[in-house]
């Protein structure tokens, strides 16, 4: 029976998947072979030797030390695109609110509640001061153009906006799903010079922290509208507070307010709401949780943040070997050479690297026996063994 621990409250709907003849799962489990998690942060536990997966029901991993489980040979999954949906929605909603002063309007009228008779002559006479603009037929910029940036791209053309798109590392699969009639922009600056309103969708790297800051402002449209649901260090805010006050950026609607950011007029605050949904937190759970199952069950990998893509369908009756080690030459072919000493034939074999570090599902005509894993486990450079039947 597999343990899985659980460090936040996770949505029943992705639990359930766990069979109860072959899981346990709760929160007080010592020594898990997997942990599910959301927010909590993992920077400072010990990890049990047991440990084999972390699955992140939801897309960042900034909460788990992910150099300290490579090297231990804990394999880190996260949900990309589970929760797209969720934010591409907010996303929608704040081009309406950047762009229209909805949310100076609803203050005003709920401070006007005791005017009594008054209120309906007060509203027309004031609606003016809340006025904006339609979005339509407006340049929307979108950088980075993954599961969500691809939506916000599609739905945006067809609320009539023109598209440009950026992203010098998008993958096919997003490819396939963004709207030919997204323009592509050949570069940040080319991008930034063009548009009216910009959405950010870029992970947090130390290649990107911070960098939309005064020199890329001064590269955009006066009056520009700023939307930021993917993380708050990507922009500066020093540079955007006074980005703001010299109306080169007339609105930023960002999902992580700071204290410097709080109380500054064309700053619309949401308190991370960008995949707080039901239906966002069912979806990365259940995807976290099949993940993990596969993982556990079969050895294969998919959506790692520290491990390369890895999967292999199982044949009926095979044995498999799962290794994990350091990628440096000819380590297929001394784990090979153990198995073939000990007459134990390969019936199938993947082997895939991901920067220093590699996997391999290996399948076997018999059982591994303990004294064998323990001769593989003693090759120099490997870091994990495991048989599964």
């Amino acid at each position: 029976m597999y343990k899985i621990q659980t460090l936040n409250k996770i949505s029943p709907k992705g639990l359930e998947h766990f069979q109860r003849e072959a899981y346990e799962v709760a929160s007080e489990i010592l020594t898990p072979d997997a942990v599910v998690v959301r927010s909590f942060k993992m920077h400072d536990m010990e990890f049990d030797k047991n440990l084999k997966a972390i699955a992140r029901a939801g897309a960042g991993t900034n909460n788990i030390p992910i150099q300290k489980c490579s090297e231990k040979g804990i394999v880190v999954f996260n949900t990309p695109g589970a929760n797209a949906n969720a934010v591409k929605e907010l996303v929608l909603t704040a081009l309406f609110l950047s762009s229209r002063d909805i949310t100076g309007g609803v203050i005003w009228t709920q401070s006007i509640a005791n005017e009594g008779e008054n209120v309906p002559s007060l509203v027309e006479k004031n609606k003016s001061n809340f006025a904006g603009c339609e979005i339509k037929g407006k340049k929307l910029g979108v950088v980075g153009l993954g599961a969500i940036g691809a939506m916000v791209a599609n739905n945006a053309l067809d609320l009539g906006m023109e598209v440009i798109g950026y992203d010098p590392y998008i993958s096919v699969e997003a490819a396939w799903k963004l709207s030919s009639k997204v323009k592509k922009a050949t570069g940040l600056e080319t991008l930034l010079s063009q548009v009216d309103y910009l959405t950010i969708h870029m992970p947090l790297l130390d290649s990107t922290k911070g960098l939309f800051n005064a020199e890329k402002f001064a590269m955009m449209k006066n009056n520009i509208k700023i939307i930021n649901f993917a993380r708050g260090g990507l922009v500066n805010d020093d540079d955007m507070l006074k980005a703001l006050e010299s109306k080169k950026v007339s609105s930023y609607v960002t999902d992580f307010p700071t204290a410097k950011l709080l109380n500054t007029k064309g700053v619309i605050p949401i308190p991370h709401l960008g995949a707080s949904t039901a239906e966002s937190e069912e979806n990365c759970a259940v995807m976290a949780v099949e993940q993990i199952k596969d993982f556990l069950e079969n050895g294969n990998i998919k959506n790692s943040v520290n491990f390369p893509e890895c999967i292999l369908p199982r044949a009926v009756g095979e044995n498999r070997l799962l290794i994990a080690n350091k990628n440096i030459p000819n380590m297929i072919g001394k784990i090979s050479s153990i198995l073939a000493t000990n007459s134990i034939n390969i019936s199938d074999l993947l082997n895939k690297s991901r920067d220093n570090l590699a996997y391999n599902i290996i399948d076997v005509d018999k059982q591994i026996p303990d004294n064998i894993a323990k001769k593989l486990q003693e090759i120099e450079g490997i870091i994990t063994v495991r048989v599964i039947k």
